[in-house]
């Protein structure tokens, strides 16, 4: 004689899902709320490097085509001299 055996079905089995485990949910929320309040603390400072404008104004604020680097050709660095040799 030959027994076969099947899985539960009914009121006794529960299917469940693999949920992923409430620590890395609590990790990804924590993630994002950094990033978010970084980007608006970022956004609030504005730049923040010497000589860094946004698109359309320059130095002397005439606006765009002034060229905005002072005109040294080496982006502020114009005083900047070499080693001794």
């Amino acid at each position: 004689m030959h027994e076969s055996r099947q899985a539960p079905s009914g009121a006794g089995a529960v299917s469940r899902r693999p949920a992923p485990p409430p620590a890395l949910c609590g990790f990804l929320l924590l993630l994002a709320l950094v990033f978010t309040v970084s980007y608006a603390v970022g956004a609030a400072a504005g730049p923040v490097a010497p000589g860094m404008h946004g698109p359309g104004t320059s130095r002397n604020g005439s606006g765009v085509g002034s060229g905005g680097s002072g005109g040294d050709g080496g982006g502020g660095m114009g005083d900047m001299h070499g080693g001794s040799r």
